[in-house]
Formats: C-alpha cells, structure tokens, sequence
C-alpha cells in the first residue's frame, strides 16, 4: 500500500520538516498516509503570510467577500463525493455519515453567505445637538482555529467560514489523526477566489498548539476537544491576551418519560448513541428512564436493538457505523468498559472482542449496554467517546433533572416525553447549554449558536451564527459632528454629555 505524504497548506516556503505523524486506515489497522508535524517556525511563515494577505481581504467589501463564500459552497458541493471518501477513509465513519459532516458544515457555510447583513452597525441621527453616532464590526486580523478528529470537516468549517467572511485571515490546525480533508478544504477556498495567505492550513501536535497559543500576532483562537485540553487552551490563549472559545467534552443524557413512545426512543438512541461509533460530543451515551417500569421496558427493547446494528467497514452503504479512530482510542473506549465493570454496572451486552470479517486488525468496537449505573461511578462521570450506552435510573422527574444539571458537563441533554408541561419545565430547568425536546441530537441550526456550558466550554461567545460573527470581530463606535460654520462656543472643560 503506498503511504501518502500531507503537507501543510501555506503561502510561503516552510523549513523541512523533521518531524512526521502517522495517519491510520481504521477499517484496516494500517498506516496509510504521513502527516508533516510542523513547530513555530513554520506556523511564523503562515502567520507572516496572513499578516500581508488580511488587510487587503478586510477591505474587500462584505459582499464581494460573500460571492468567495457562495462559490466556496458550490466546490465543496461538486466535490462532496471525493471529500466523503477521504474523510471516511480516514475517520472511520460511514460515508453516509461523512456527507452529514460536510453538509452541516456547508450550513455555516450558507450563514457566512449573508455576512453583508451580519456585519452590519448601529446608528443613532440626532444624539446630541448635532451629533449622530454608528457603530461598524471589524475584523480582528488573524484567528486560528483547532480542530478534532471527530468532525474534520464541519468543525473547520463552523470556525473558518465565519472568520473569513468577517475579513479575518485564519491558520487552521485540524487534527493529524484524520487531516486531508481540511487540506482539500483550504484548496477550494483558494479555487473560490480567496487570496493566497487567507486560510492556511498547518500540521502539528502540541508543539505546534503551544507556538499557536503564544504567536503574538494571532488575535483569536477557537478549539474543540477534549475539556482538559480546553481548559489548557483557554488558560494559555487569555494569558496571552487572545480572545478564545475553547468547546471540551460531554456526558449527554435523554431522559425517557413514562409516557414517552418507546419504539421511537429506542430508534432515536441506537442512533445518538452508536452513530459514528459514539464519535461525537453530542451523542447521548446516557439515557434516564423515569421508573422502574419504564427502565425495564426500554431496556427490554433496547437489546434487540442494538443487536440489528450493521456494524461493518466505513465503505459500505449498509453498515450503520464503522470503526473507531485508532488503536489508541479503541483501547481507551475498552477500558472504559472495562473500569464500568469493576464499578459494579451491569453490563448486559459487551462490544468487547468484536471482530470484521477481512478486517480483523480493524479498530471495530461493537455496541455496549450498562444498567444500574450510578453517578458516583467514574465511568458515569467522564466522556467514553465511544458506542458504550449507560442506562442511569431515576425514580422521579426531580430526580431526571438533576442528574444532567449536577453533572461536569453541560453541552446537550434531550427529554422524550408527550406532555407539553414536563417538556417546557425541563427545559427551563435543566443546566445544560443545549436542549432538545423528542430531538435526540440536539445541534443548532447554523444561524442559531452552538454552545455548551460548565466544563463543555470555556469563554464567553459560542461557535457560528451571531454569536460566530461577535466572537470574530470588534466593535469600533463613531461620535461625530459637522460644525455649521458658526462662532466656536470657546473650550469645555465638562464632561461631554447629551443632556
């Protein structure tokens, strides 16, 4: 098998790399592609780049900045068959999956079209005696943005979409488990007709991290991953005087009300539990029946669920999900179960030990279901990241709502219910930045704001929608007069006001 080699994609000659990353086939348990890990000399020339390419970008008019991002949009949608097949090639997700993930990327994408009516100020004619004062959205100059394994399209997206058409420049650092996809991203942006040093793209692990967290010329910096690596971000990015949104883990729960339609519940958690081999910081690793009778039922239905779940290789069109990143990460998830054992939940069926046919050194994992997990237990507490389901039982509503609200993290929660009382309660309620009501999966749509809260996020600003175009830019505020031409009133030593 002949192993590709992935460089960074910048406007200018980089130092030789000495340093390279393997890139797995998980279907197969093989390298199959070399990544260039680069360190701050590298990410310099790409910063050096952005910093002569942005201010003409940033004095493009927004519209014309716009036609770049429809034409961005029209590439990527011829190209999304070659960009599925490479993602998956990589990531292990099916292609079906691969497509959701550029498409809910495109949806940013889309967003950032509008960005003439996005950018636009504030006015007030008469706020004083012959003053009017507005206010324009400029753009910060450089953002960088970090980038996980799971999403190696939307995510970039989310972050590169809103920053370039806000008139940023913007050094994109994606993972360098699965990192062709944002290379051929970058590509298209340049096809579109952004100019050279707009969106780069540089490789590298946390040597590369830290020399983006300190570069002095970078203005802003946007990351999703784990928690601790986020809290890390954070900490360091603010330290120096960087404007950062750092997005860390989850431990999504669906609570499954008595009155709740159970087929349903049982397709909808198959789904936000086991899709993209648990892969997702918006899965639903747990779910909270309310009493004894709905616990027994739903997990009466749930086993033979799981058992129908097609389980095969991220090429074929009739597999439900594929294999998990890489070996690493198939021995964490295993683990976890492991750890859930000796903690006392049941495990009533155990991925563990699964085995493809033709692709036995595959990372597969298939799917697993604990009961009677409690929340003092460790592996309730932290993020399996895998296709592992936790059945958590409550015994009343109050009991439901506390669960998520008490819990570390915070990014999404659902509740599966017909009543329309305990649905608007529990939303209320809940201490969880995002809530889906008989939504499994509940990610906003673009032109809302993705955010969660507690550990599942540092920073103030959430990712795209307005909340994207804030985070993006600064206000600038004008107060200004045009004298009449009459007699100057003489100096004021007073405090202007408009009384």
């Amino acid at each position: 098998m002949t192993v590709r080699q992935i460089e960074h994609v910048i406007a200018g000659t980089v130092p030789a790399s000495v340093r390279f990353g393997d890139v797995f086939d998980p279907n197969a348990g093989c390298v199959q592609a070399r990544v260039t890990l680069g360190d701050a000399a590298v990410l310099d020339v790409a910063v050096q780049a952005a910093l002569k390419a942005q201010p003409g970008w940033a004095a493009t008019n927004p519209q014309r900045r716009a036609r770049v991002m429809f034409a961005f949009k029209a590439l990527v949608e011829k190209n999304i068959d070659e960009l599925a097949r490479l993602l998956s090639l990589e990531h292990g997700k099916v292609i079906a999956d691969a497509r959701g993930d550029i498409q809910r990327g495109l949806e940013v994408i889309e967003f950032a079209c509008g960005i003439p009516h996005s950018l636009k100020g504030e006015y007030t004619q008469g706020a004083g005696p012959g003053i009017d004062v507005y206010s324009m959205r400029v753009p910060l100059g450089i953002g960088a943005g970090i980038t996980p394994f799971n999403f190696p399209a939307m995510i970039p997206m989310w972050m590169f979409g809103v920053a370039i058409a806000c008139g940023n420049a913007f050094l994109l650092k994606p993972s360098e488990r699965d990192p062709s996809v944002p290379v051929r991203l970058a590509e298209l942006m340049l096809e579109a007709g952004a100019p050279e040093g707009i969106l780069q793209v540089v490789h590298g692990d946390k040597e590369m991290v830290d020399a983006i967290l300190d570069h002095p010329a970078i203005s802003a910096i946007s990351f999703v991953g784990s928690s601790d690596i986020a809290q890390y971000i954070y900490a360091r990015g603010t330290a120096n005087a960087k404007r950062v949104q750092a997005m860390g883990g989850a431990k999504n729960h669906g609570i499954v009300m008595p009155d709740a339609d159970l087929d349903q519940v049982v397709n909808d958690l198959a789904g936000a539990a086991f899709g993209s081999a648990g892969e997702r910081c918006m899965a639903l690793p747990v779910v909270v029946p309310v009493g004894e009778k709905t616990a027994t039922a739903l997990r009466e239905k749930m086993i033979p669920a799981m058992a129908k779940l097609r389980i095969g290789v991220s090429s074929d069109p009739d597999s439900d999900y594929g294999p998990v990143v890489n070996a690493a990460h198939k021995a964490r998830v295993e683990g976890w179960i492991q750890k859930g054992v000796d903690e006392g939940a049941e495990l009533v069926v155990d991925g563990r030990g699964f085995r493809m046919q033709g692709h036995e050194e595959g990372f597969f994992i298939g799917p697993s279901l604990f009961d009677h997990v409690k929340p003092t237990m460790q592996s309730y507490k932290e993020e399996i990241f895998g296709p592992v389901l936790q059945i958590v039982r409550a015994d009343t509503f109050e009991d439901a709502v506390r669960l998520p609200s008490e819990h570390q993290y915070g990014n999404g929660v659902a509740i599966f219910t017909r009543n329309g009382h305990a649905a608007r309660e529990f939303a209320a309620r809940v201490n969880v930045g995002m809530v889906g009501i008989n939504v499994p999966i509940p990610v906003p749509v673009a032109y809302h704001t993705f955010g969660g809260w507690k550990r599942s996020a540092f920073g103030d600003h959430n990712q795209h929608g307005p909340e994207g175009v804030r985070f993006w830019t600064k206000v600038k505020t004008i107060t200004q007069r045009w004298p009449d031409g009459s007699p100057d009133a003489g100096s004021s030593f007073v405090i202007p006001t408009m009384a």
